[in-house]
């Protein structure tokens, strides 16, 4: 049986987008009472982050266009081509990237834990690419590939 469940979230109103590479981040809501947040992430043609990881896991649901998605697996590198609709899982300290190879612009939500909701808030805060890089570092991100 299959639940309408409705949840209280906290929207972000009035939050400016962030801007990491080429992508847009927009937090539009804390699950209340959870560690849940929602970005919606905005991948220009052409756009891409590369491999990197972090200690907290992430849900990916495509809502436009589509992404290239690269992963580390115990096989080695998976990459595999995700479309509107599908729900990519990333797992906690998994080495992953994406890019949009298609003439559209992409458009996903991403489900995240409250530490990497607060390090997309402290990059907003910082102006240049180089504050970015030791909010990253100090986060314990680590950029694998570019």
């Amino acid at each position: 049986m299959v639940s309408n469940s409705f949840v209280t979230t906290h929207a972000q109103s009035g939050a400016k987008p962030i801007f990491a590479m080429d992508d847009q981040f927009e937090h539009r809501a804390r699950l209340e009472g959870t560690w849940l947040n929602i970005f919606d992430v905005t991948v220009p043609s052409g756009g891409r982050t590369p491999l990197h990881r972090h200690a907290s896991p992430e849900i990916f649901r495509i809502i436009e266009g589509r992404l290239k998605i690269r992963r580390m697996t115990d096989q080695g590198l998976e990459e595999f081509e995700a479309t509107a609709g599908d729900i990519v899982r990333i797992d906690a300290d998994q080495a992953h990237g994406y890019s949009n190879p298609g003439p559209e612009t992409a458009l996903f939500s991403a489900v995240i834990d409250s530490e990497m909701a607060e390090f997309f808030e402290a990059a907003a805060s910082r102006q240049t690419t180089d504050r970015v890089t030791v909010v990253a570092n100090s986060d314990g991100a680590t950029t694998l590939a570019a």
